[in-house]
This record gives C-alpha cells, structure tokens and sequence, in this order.
C-alpha cells in the first residue's frame, strides 16, 4: 500500500473518531508451551489456550516515560483487581534497553506475554501472535474503531496489533525563550534553514543551546527524503530498497549538525549521552529552547518542564516543499507465540484499548487513542496541552505530502540507522566531511538490502 494511501486512511479514521519510547521488575519466566515453541498459527494457540479459571500469570513489557510507566502499572493493577486468577508480572524501560532486551529474549524464544512494537514491528514478526482470531470472536473489541485505525498496525493482510493511539512528529519549543531571543515562534511551512537560525539566535543571546536531541535519523534521511518532492522516500513503497538514488539529499542535515555543534548551538554527543528520558531533555532542564519530540510525549514533557511548551510542525527543505510527515501508529500491544496464555493476552488488550476507567489513567499518553469514545472521554476532560496534541495530529493529517511515503520500517532500518548516527558522530568530531558520510549512508543502506 502506498504511504499516500495509508496516510489518507488514517485521516480517515481520525475524521471519523471525531473530526479530526529505566529499570524493570524482574519478571518469572513461565515455560513455553509446545505449541508456541513450535510456532503454531494463532488459530492453534487461541486453541490450546483453556485456563479455566486456573491461576495465570503473564509478563508485559513497554518502553516510555516515567508517566506511562506509573499509568501503565496501575492500569495492570486494576485488572488484576477484576481478574482475580491473573497476576501481571511488568517489565519497563527506556527504548534502547527495550530493545536490547527483546532482542536477548527473541534469541532465548522467551518473548515476554504482552510487549509493546513501533512501526519496527516487521522486524519481529516471526514472534508475533496475529490477533485476527481475537477479533473475529469478540475477544478483542474493536466494534468502536475503525478500518482505517485497524490498518495501521495490519501487515501482508494479518492484524499483527492493536494499536495504542495514533501520533506523529513534531518540535516542542519554549515561547518564553524564543521571544526573550527575539526570535520569531516558528510558522508551519519554516524551513531548516529557519530552524538553524533560530538555535544559532537564541544560543548568542542565551547562552544555551539552542535544540535539545533531534532524531537525526528520522530528520535527516527519513523526513527530510520525503520533503524532497511528492515522489521521493528514503524506503520505498514497499519495504524492498530504498526510495531515493541522489546521496547528495543526505547532506545538507549532516552541515547543518556539525555547524550548530561547532557554535555550541547543539549539543556535542557526550552531552547527548546524558539525557537518558523524556523528564531529562535540556528544554525541560531550562538548557535548550527546542526538542524533537513524538506527539504522545509532549504531556510528559510539558509536565516534567512545569512551563507553557508549545508544538510546532517539522521544518521542511524549503517553505513550499512537501511537509515529509504523517500520521501514523504510535505504538501497539503484540501477543507472543511464546505465550502460554494467547486468549488471556487479548483479553488484557482489550481491556487496554476499551476500558474508559483505565483510559482515564492512561490519558492518551501513547496517542491519540483509536477508540472513538475513548478519544471523546478524554478530550471532554483533557487539559490544554493535550487537546495541543490532538489537535496537531489533526493539522498534521491534512497536509500534502510525498506519495511515496511508507509509515512502516524495514528490518533493515536499524543496522542503517546505527551507521548513520554513527556517521554523525564522525562529521562532528571531524573526522569524515558531510559529503563523505552522505555517500557512505548511502551506500551502507542501499547495500543492506542486497
């Protein structure tokens, strides 16, 4: 399916709802059942799973902030209440131990229960439990979404998850300190050239750096290929290469990170290391103006700030060009095949993504949730900065955008962006030229599919 495709059913589903990622419990490993083992389709599992009302214990795992992990657990709790013969055993941590972590379990075939994916997902495929079963017999409801939400976490025509709420990007920035820098607030079509000035600006007479961590992979291959025009994307379509044969489009992200990084507008790399969570940015320590950020975690950081932070859009190449976002899953829940308890793990699910006294705790914190009541609860309550968020998600959705684009991500993608961070790393410490890195990402990534 084409990105512009899926973008539109997104929309779609947005309109329709309302017109419109740390350390860890450790958790008791349960022996995989032959059946998981072995693999068996979801039908076999869903088949072999007959509790009985015996006690069942599963383990859950999710990365995030400090806020989604106090909200998930007492979400858990509260089903642990109603459920009495389920006990949920939680494992949470930041993204890269997240990842590293699965990664380690995926080798021991010990996948927790219930685990949280991106748009990574097809990277783990083999690991995940199709939920489609689930669905056709009521376990998991989804009577209050719609197709277009569903197809967002749907891959090769199986639901592989149910999403937690949909998001996208954005950069979250301080007004106070833009207007004390005399730097205009950002319009929606600024450019990055705008967004260089800006960070050189308020660094002169701030004294601080002007952007906190960027996603250098996402801004400057992911997006910034599809701000090139409307049929430019750094993957193609369907997952199998890449979208773009000019390197040259690579370059210009790789200057302006190692200009800012000279003037001391960006923070060095070492700096870098030390923001271990979203509560740590330097724009919620007062050290930096500006941040990358996701949709679904600009709560946390408003809250951890404890100021007014808005959100603008994500620069683009120039002020008429392609905006290069979309709209897209945020997270989803995914079942294990190495799940003893498949049927219980989708009863949880759907607790998750349809009960309104857990939605009241959770808040949307992973996005704009698809559930239509759900959406609508939150927002008859919510506070400003999260109807900021759903708002921008909406705006986001409506702009015209490369055709090109695929919102999901290849297996590949994480040894590219390993190489091109560290990349990065070497333009800035000097020791290859932007050109040089652009090239050799380039070639690194087109090679990693061949």
């Amino acid at each position: 399916m084409k990105g512009k495709k899926i973008l539109a059913l997104v929309l779609t589903g947005v309109l329709a709802l309302g017109m419109t990622g740390c350390g860890s419990n450790s958790a008791q490993t349960a022996p995989a059942s032959t059946a998981a083992a072995e693999n068996t389709p979801a039908e076999e599992s869903k088949a072999a799973d007959n509790t009985d009302g015996e006690q069942v214990t599963l383990r859950m795992a999710w990365w995030g902030s400090q806020q989604r992990h106090d909200a998930t657990q007492a979400v858990i709790k509260m089903y642990e209440e109603q459920n009495p013969n389920v006990k949920i055993e939680a494992e949470f941590y930041d993204m890269d131990g997240y990842l590293n972590k699965l990664n380690t379990l995926v080798a021991a075939n010990d996948v927790w229960d219930i685990f949280q994916l991106g748009g990574n997902f097809p990277t783990y495929l083999e690991k995940i439990v199709p939920i489609d079963p689930y669905i056709e017999d009521g376990t998991i409801d989804v009577s209050d979404t719609t197709e277009a939400m569903l197809q967002t976490t749907r891959y090769e025509g199986q639901q592989v998850g149910l999403s937690n709420g949909v998001n996208t990007y954005g950069i979250a920035y301080d007004p106070a300190m833009f207007a004390e820098a005399g730097v205009a607030e950002p319009a929606d079509n600024w450019t990055w050239d705008d967004w260089k000035d800006a960070c050189l600006t308020i660094h002169e007479k701030l004294g601080i750096y002007g952007s906190s961590k960027m996603n250098d992979f996402m801004a400057g291959a992911s997006v910034r290929c599809g701000q090139v025009d409307f049929h430019t994307s750094f993957f193609s379509t369907d997952l199998s290469g890449l979208g773009f044969d000019d390197y040259k489009i690579l370059e210009p992200y790789f200057e302006i990170k190692k200009e800012l990084v000279d003037a001391g507008a960006y923070p060095d790399p070492g700096a870098i290391s030390e923001i271990k969570d979203i509560e740590g940015d330097y724009l919620v320590t007062g050290e930096a103006a500006m941040t990358w950020v996701a949709t679904n975690q600009l709560i946390s950081l408003a809250n951890a700030a404890g100021r007014e932070i808005k959100l603008a859009v994500l620069p683009r190449i120039g002020a008429d060009d392609p905006s290069g976002s979309v709209v897209q899953s945020s997270q989803m829940l995914c079942i294990s095949k190495d799940s003893q308890y498949p049927e219980e793990a989708a009863k949880f699910i759907s607790f998750f993504a349809n009960d309104e006294e857990a939605n009241k705790i959770l808040n949307g914190e992973r996005g704009v949730p698809i559930m239509g009541k759900i959406r609508d609860m939150i927002l008859e309550s919510a506070d400003d900065i999260t109807k900021v968020t759903y708002s921008f998600v909406d705006k986001v959705g409506t702009f015209e955008t490369a055709d090109e684009i695929n919102v999901l991500s290849p297996p590949q993608q994480v040894e590219i962006e390993d190489k091109y961070n560290t990349l990065m790393d070497q333009v800035i410490f000097g020791e290859i030229t932007p050109d040089q890195a652009a090239k050799e990402a380039y070639d690194f990534a087109k090679a990693a599919f061949e």
